[in-house]
């Protein structure tokens, strides 16, 4: 895991999310989507913090918060890894979804569209990231 840190991580650093906020999202969301494996090691605070160039106590935090909520276990010598999932995959995927598409519901709103405008914009989107 340790060569695709950049790769596994992308942080947006203008964004109005703090980093470790980033961070626990994409993490939950690899998990989510079988990326991330249960067992799988996450790479080293320092190596995440000096590939995406962000201060190690931001990757820290974002990976004590994900081992608090259960998502990552602390394993002595080994570092972080996926824990076991709990059942409940397409439910957890789907909760992990709605806040975007809240947003962009939101902002589709405040750009006054109509429904029918709306879904088949998201279904040209969707066909297009096939």
């Amino acid at each position: 895991m340790t060569e695709h840190t950049a790769q596994l991580f992308a942080i947006t650093t203008g964004s109005a999310e703090p980093i470790y906020r980033q961070l626990i999202e994409q993490v939950r969301r690899l998990a989510a989507a079988g990326v991330l494996a249960p067992g799988d090691t996450l790479p080293s605070v320092r190596e995440v913090a000096g590939t995406l160039a962000v201060n190690p106590m931001t990757v820290s935090k974002a990976y004590n918060l994900l081992e608090m909520e259960g998502a990552l276990e602390r394993i002595r010598g080994q570092g972080m890894q996926v824990a076991q999932r709990k059942p409940g995959g397409q439910k957890e995927r789907e909760a992990l979804l709605r806040p975007s598409l809240e947003r962009a519901a939101r902002e589709a709103r405040q750009l006054e569209l109509d429904d029918h405008t709306i879904l088949e914009l998201f279904k040209q989107v969707l066909k297009e990231e096939k």
